[in-house]
C-alpha cells in the first residue's frame, strides 16, 4: 500500500560535491519504496564536519558515519530526520567497489527503515532489516549490498 509522506531534502555540502549527489527525485523514490506508513521526513546531506559533530553529540562517537537517523515522533505521521554524510558514503562506495548512486540508495533505505523502528543490534533484527533492504534495493535494480560485486547498477 502506498503511504503518503512529506519529504524535505537539504544539501549542506559545497558546490563541488553537489554535482555528485542524488537528486531530490531520486531521494523521493528511494524513500517512498522503504516507507510503510505516513511520514514527514527531512533528509540532510552533510559534510565531514557536520557528520562528525552530530555523531559525537548524539551517539558519543568522535567520527563521521554514513547515516544517522533521528526519530522525533513515532506516531502517525512518523516524523524524523535522516542525515547522510556525503564524503563517508563516497569513500565507502569506492572501497566497496559499488556505484555511488547504488550506495546512496542503500543508505537512504537503511535510514528510512531505522526511522520506522528497524534495527540491527541483534542477529534476528539484523536479518530482518537486511532482508527488507535487499528486497527494496532489488526493486531498483541494485544487487544485494551485503555481497561484494563489481557490477551493480541503479535506475533513477
Amino acid at each position: 500500500m502506498q503511504q503518503s509522506f512529506q519529504l524535505d531534502v537539504q544539501f549542506a555540502v559545497g558546490r563541488a560535491i553537489e554535482k555528485t549527489l542524488p537528486t531530490r527525485t531520486q531521494f523521493r523514490r528511494w524513500t517512498k519504496l522503504a516507507l510503510e506508513r505516513e511520514a514527514e521526513i527531512t533528509i540532510r546531506v552533510v559534510n565531514i564536519a557536520e557528520g562528525r559533530d552530530l555523531n559525537c553529540r548524539y551517539r558519543g562517537k568522535d567520527y563521521a558515519t554514513n547515516v544517522l537517523t533521528f526519530v522525533y515522533d513515532d506516531t502517525d505521521p512518523l516524523s524524523g530526520d535522516i542525515v547522510l554524510c556525503a564524503p563517508v558514503i563516497e569513500r565507502e562506495a569506492l572501497q566497496q567497489h559499488k556505484p555511488l548512486m547504488a550506495h546512496y540508495a542503500h543508505m537512504t533505505v537503511h535510514g528510512v527503515l531505522h526511522l520506522q523502528g528497524y534495527d540491527h543490534i541483534d542477529e534476528n533484527d539484523a536479518q530482518h532489516m537486511e532482508g527488507r533492504e535487499i528486497q527494496i534495493l532489488a526493486s531498483l535494480g541494485v544487487q544485494n549490498p551485503y555481497v561484494v560485486s563489481s557490477e551493480v547498477a541503479v535506475s533513477n
